[in-house]
This record gives structure tokens, C-alpha cells and sequence, in this order.
């Protein structure tokens, strides 16, 4: 125990119906040296995941949800964190030894930093994601003295974050349930006036599972979010332009149209939650999407 207790990060892991994979995740973890706190959080599996992990880890925190909540069962895990800082993983990657300690030394170091976003190389081939690029090469300016480029998006199975930043934000939406909800946690995170920045040389391990949701129904998901963070935190001539782009694709695609039928069902709870974002990250957005 040791090591957990006196750890900067702890490790908090969303799950549904991967047990297998979970396990692999976890064995990974606690290889790591020193060996980081981890709290799974399962999201009402039906395949012996809670029964696997008390059996093999019972150092690890398992939090059940009666229900299915998505990208919001990380919140319920990293309430449950006593460390400063805080890194996701998902049951189907992991961090690469050292890669929580460099991050922590960054937050250390940077007390306005609120989240660090790792490279993720993916698959046995150790492939790097598209988005290590896309990070490394962020147009936005330089953060005063920041250890690495200032961005304003990233990956939720690579990410470490300040506990009190993160809560600050309000965590992941549940409204957005899953896919693509790291864009509204990076626009809140920035608008409380917190840094993000990215490490290139810290990395993270993903090997996709060979249980993912259908392609449609997550590309759907993430269109829908997309449109639905728009409405949240973005100007209002903005919000109506991307409505009326995805409004014309939907005539012909499915994905678009079921995008905005879901995004049109729970615009009573955009409307109570909308909040732009000041005009500061605004701009930084506009440089993005710009670039």
C-alpha cells in the first residue's frame, strides 16, 4: 500500500461488458511502478465484470451503476480519488510506465495547468493516433511558460487532470452520454480560466476492443454532440449556421438526421444549461477550426 499512499494520480476506469479487456487493462496498471491508486467504475455490465475485478484486484475500487451513464461514471470515480490529479483510462488502454509521474510533475510544476494530454499510439503495432499530430502542431499561442503546446481538445483515454480543476468544470456532461464529450470538458476547463496543454512524450498504450458500438450509431452519437456543444458554449450565429449544415445533410444521411433528432430531443436541457464560452476561448476555437 505503500506507493497508493502517497500517490499524486489516481487512475479511474469507465467500463461496460469488456471484462476480458478490463482485466488486461488492470494487470497493465498494476505493473506500473509505483503502482497508482485505480477506481473502476462499472457501467451495469452484464458479463461478470464487478465479480472478475473484486476476484483479481481487490485493491481497486469498483463502483457499480445500476445504470448505463456514459461518460459520467468517470465523474462518480474521480469524486472517489484522493490525489490531486486524476488520469482516465479506458478498459481498453493503459499508461506507459513513467507517464503518470511526468504528467504529475507538470501539474506540479504549472499551477493553472488543469490537464495534460498524452500521445496515444494505438493496436500491437504501436500506431500513432492521428491526434498526437494534431496536438503536437496546436496554432494556438503559446501559454505563459506552459510545458508543452496549449490545445483546446483531447482524448478522455489520455488525459490527467487536476481533481480541483476538473470539478470546477462540472466533469463530463451527461448529457452528451459518450463520444466526443471531451470538447465540451475542454471548452469548460478554459472558460474557468485553466490551461490544457500537450506532452508529447508522455504516452499511452490503445488497443481497441473487439466489442465496439456499431460505426453508425457512434458516428451519430459524436455528430449529435458535436451539434449539442455548439448550442452549449459557442456563439449564437455559430450555433445556427452548424444547425442548418446538419439540417441539409440530414435530407440524405442518416447519421446526420438521426444526429439532430437527438440533438432536438433534449433542447430543453441545452437551453437551461447554455453558457458561452468568454470571448478568450472563443477566439482560441476560431483559430482551431480556422487551421
Amino acid at each position: 500500500m505503500g506507493d497508493r499512499e502517497h500517490a499524486r494520480v489516481t487512475v479511474v476506469v469507465a467500463t461496460r461488458n469488456r471484462r476480458e479487456e478490463l482485466l488486461r487493462t488492470l494487470r497493465r496498471l498494476e505493473a506500473l511502478r509505483p503502482a497508482p491508486p485505480v477506481v473502476v467504475v462499472d457501467n451495469a455490465s452484464t458479463d461478470g465484470t464487478a465479480e472478475a475485478v473484486r476476484s483479481e484486484f481487490p485493491g481497486v475500487l469498483l463502483l457499480r451503476e445500476r445504470h448505463n451513464i456514459g461518460c459520467a461514471a468517470r465523474n462518480i470515480g474521480a469524486a472517489r480519488a484522493r490525489t490531486p490529479y486524476v488520469a482516465f483510462c479506458d478498459d481498453d488502454s493503459w499508461w506507459a510506465p513513467g507517464a503518470l509521474e511526468t504528467a504529475a510533475d507538470a501539474l506540479d510544476a504549472h499551477p493553472r495547468l488543469g490537464l495534460v494530454a498524452a500521445s496515444v499510439f494505438v493496436g500491437e503495432e504501436e500506431r500513432p493516433d492521428p491526434l498526437n499530430r494534431a496536438l503536437a502542431h496546436s496554432p494556438l499561442p503559446d501559454g505563459d511558460g506552459l510545458p508543452g503546446p496549449r490545445i483546446l481538445g483531447f482524448l478522455a483515454c489520455a488525459a490527467v487532470v487536476r481533481r480541483e480543476a476538473f470539478e470546477e468544470a462540472g466533469g463530463f456532461s451527461p448529457l452528451l452520454f459518450f463520444a466526443g464529450e471531451e470538447a465540451l470538458l475542454a471548452q469548460d476547463l478554459a472558460a474557468s480560466g485553466w490551461e490544457l496543454c500537450h506532452l508529447d512524450h508522455v504516452h499511452v498504450h490503445h488497443h481497441p476492443s473487439s466489442t465496439r458500438p456499431p460505426g453508425r450509431w457512434r458516428r451519430t452519437l459524436e455528430e449529435r454532440n458535436a451539434l449539442l456543444t455548439v448550442w452549449l458554449r459557442r456563439r449564437p450565429g455559430l450555433a445556427l449556421a452548424r444547425t442548418a449544415r446538419v439540417a441539409g445533410r440530414s435530407l440524405r444521411d442518416p447519421v446526420s438526421r438521426g444526429a439532430l433528432t437527438g440533438a432536438l430531443r433534449v433542447l430543453p436541457a441545452v437551453v437551461a444549461g447554455r453558457r458561452p464560452v468568454p470571448a478568450r476561448v472563443e477566439r482560441d476555437l476560431s483559430l482551431l477550426e480556422e487551421a
